[in-house]
């Protein structure tokens, strides 16, 4: 697959595909509209799946939570009674203790009960459990990024193409793609407010994110599930985990996908054994292929400058949404800003609009092909830092280096092991071999 097929293909997309419904052939198990109750099973049960249920059970229409899943059972007890507190009045959360279901596979049993599937396990599972999702003939919400390695980019988009056919919506977690500050700016953008984009700059400088210290007795898989964010395999670096929202809007802003890639990174801060394998800093350079720049920084480092927005310049003007969503001509006046104090949580409009689109139909909601290209570019960074090499998109998206184990069970040996000293290997740039 070369870059070219891959962006004519299809285009980025604001907030989903443009295909009605009514067009495409219907899954039989389907649900797509009518009076019936929409049975949902959410597949994840930490803070991001209880966030995302909570989400999935505001909405309007008839819903139901028939079914969870979890590696861990004291995550699935915690989502479970999170929910209930929060909806048990409302009698939209039904889940019986025969429908929790606990360990590696378990999501084949709770998907197979529900019409949605909410997919908010850490990220490297996620190319297994849409594909089963969508095999099964489920509509979907899954959370960003949707795979850590480029074999796992692939069989999202081979699966998207499914979800297609199959007229099942799939919503991916960048929710900018909901937010009204977002679509309002995007659509000046491209209706050449701020002229031909020339250059830019996107941020995700934090001070980081929690630690869960090893516990006595437990397996080293266990320990690296438990502590998903620090190991490639499960997270795939915070360049992806977290920063991808902002490369997403680069790409947005484009309507493109960069042809390279090169940049540095490393550990300055986080280098202890509970920071598992991951850089705290990364610095890229995307390339795109007319000849644009974006530069993209993000950091794990507590007492720095914190920073989570984009910024990008064009011919006639620049836009921001540094502090507010703005556009400037290229003295600084401004020429418009977003006024959007009561606009409604992108979060939840998600989930307003997957929901809405599953019971009244309408243009079906395909965002898995933008969530894929967005994961791809975020691991063409990790790959340009990792090896401190240019590495080229179609180097990167053709790549079989896999990060997955081959076995998925507690007692199995994850793909990265620590040394005598407890260290994991971390990688080293002018060595790594990332390709």
């Amino acid at each position: 697959m070369n870059r070219r097929k891959f962006v004519r293909n299809s285009a980025v997309a604001a907030a989903g595909g443009g295909l009605l419904i009514s067009q495409l052939p219907v899954e039989a198990s389907a649900y797509v509209r009518g009076n019936e109750t929409i049975k949902v099973a959410v597949i994840g049960c930490g803070g991001r799946g209880t966030g995302a249920a909570s989400q999935a059970m505001s909405v309007d229409q008839d819903v139901k939570l028939v079914a969870m899943c979890d590696a861990f059972r004291d995550r699935l007890d915690k989502c479970y009674d999170n929910l209930i507190q929060k909806h048990g009045d409302s009698g939209r959360i039904n889940v019986p203790e025969e429908h929790k279901f606990v360990g590696f596979e378990g999501y084949k049993d709770a998907i197979a009960l529900a019409d949605v599937v909410i997919l908010t396990t850490p990220p490297g599972f996620r190319p297994i459990h849409f594909e089963e999702a969508i095999n099964a003939g489920k509509h979907v919400f899954m959370e960003k990024p949707v795979a850590t390695d480029a074999p796992g980019v692939r069989k999202v988009l081979e699966v998207a193409k499914k979800a297609k056919e199959k007229s099942l919506n799939v919503v991916v977690g960048l929710q900018r793609h909901y937010q009204p500050s977002y679509l309002a700016l995007m659509e000046r953008i491209h209706n050449g407010e701020i002229g031909d984009i020339v250059g830019g700059q996107v941020y995700w400088n934090s001070s980081g994110v929690w630690v869960r210290p090893r516990e006595e007795g437990q397996t080293e898989m266990e320990y690296q599930m438990r502590n998903w964010y620090y190991f490639n395999w499960l997270c795939g670096d915070h360049i992806l985990e977290q920063h991808i929202h902002n490369i997403d809007v680069a790409n947005w802003a484009k309507q493109a996908y960069p042809t390279m890639a090169q940049g540095m990174g490393g550990r300055e801060v986080r280098t202890g054994p509970d920071h598992g394998e991951i850089f705290d800093h990364h610095f890229v350079e995307f390339h795109y292929d007319d000849g644009t720049m974006i530069n993209s920084q993000c950091r794990h480092i507590e007492g720095c400058m914190n920073k989570v927005a984009e910024s990008f310049v064009g011919t006639k003007g620049r836009a921001t949404t540094d502090g507010k969503t703005e556009i400037t001509d290229l003295k600084g006046n401004s020429i418009w800003s977003h006024r959007g104090k009561n606009d409604p949580n992108p979060y939840q409009v998600e989930h307003d609009r997957l929901f809405e689109t599953i019971a009244n139909g309408g243009k079906l909601l395909a965002d898995a092909e933008n969530g894929a290209k967005s994961t791809m570019t975020a691991i063409l960074g990790r790959m340009a830092t990792y090896s401190g090499k240019v590495v080229t998109w179609d180097e990167a998206l053709n790549s079989d280096v896999s990060l997955m184990p081959e076995t998925f069970a507690f007692d199995a040996q994850p793909p990265v092991v620590p040394d005598e000293n407890g260290m994991y290997p971390v990688p080293t740039p002018g060595k790594t071999k990332v390709i």
